[in-house]
């Protein structure tokens, strides 16, 4: 498996010169949320963004993420929606719970899945081993509940379905294959590879 902090080879009519793999893919506007979701993928995927998006040239996105931390997911989500070049968005993998909702929240028509990946949509949960005093576990209790009922209602915003429907849908870990995902909203289209979109 390829590294993204690896050297590659750049040949030019100057001769050969080795330069990090992610600068190369940097340079062709591509942009990859790979591994857990956290802040550290968040501020990385930040800085990307806003030196790609001064030049309003379309940007690729590679997702391929279990989920994680709902909070810098929704960074990510907010940079997403505020970007003024065109985003094409690829499922590479797995798309899974806050992951997933990035998925959904790409342009429509812009939201690609490979024949083989997987979604995977879920309520939030409480991590095992909450203590505390009761003021406290309220306190987790209602943040979980606020985050649901946002889950829900992004949810509704970027697949078009109802409310009932998305509930029900989140009631357990509800694993879709591409063409399920497709039909559920969180996605538009199956492509072999990213080379193999229509542009437009």
């Amino acid at each position: 498996m390829m590294k993204l902090d690896m050297q590659i080879e750049d040949r030019s009519s100057s001769g050969i010169r080795l330069i990090p793999l992610q600068t190369r893919l940097l340079s062709k506007r591509q942009v990859f949320l790979t591994g857990e979701v956290n802040m550290d993928m968040a501020d990385a995927f930040v800085q990307q963004m806003m030196y790609l998006d001064q030049e309003g040239e379309k940007i690729s996105i590679y997702l391929n993420s279990c989920g994680g931390e709902v909070d810098a997911g929704l960074v990510i989500y907010d940079v997403l929606q505020s970007a003024k070049s065109s985003i094409d968005v690829y499922c590479i993998g797995h798309a899974y719970s806050m992951a997933a909702v990035l998925l959904a929240s790409g342009p429509k028509g812009h939201r690609f899945i490979l024949p083989h990946s997987k979604v995977m949509i879920h309520e939030p949960s409480i991590e095992s081993g909450i203590a505390g005093s009761a003021v406290s576990v309220k306190r987790v209790s209602d943040s979980i509940a606020e985050t649901r009922t946002l889950t829900i209602e992004l949810l509704m915003k970027h697949t078009g379905r109802k409310k009932v429907e998305i509930t029900k849908a989140l009631s357990y870990d509800n694993f879709m294959n591409a063409k399920e995902a497709i039909q559920f909203g969180l996605c538009d289209r199956i492509v072999d590879g990213p080379e193999l979109v229509d542009p437009e």
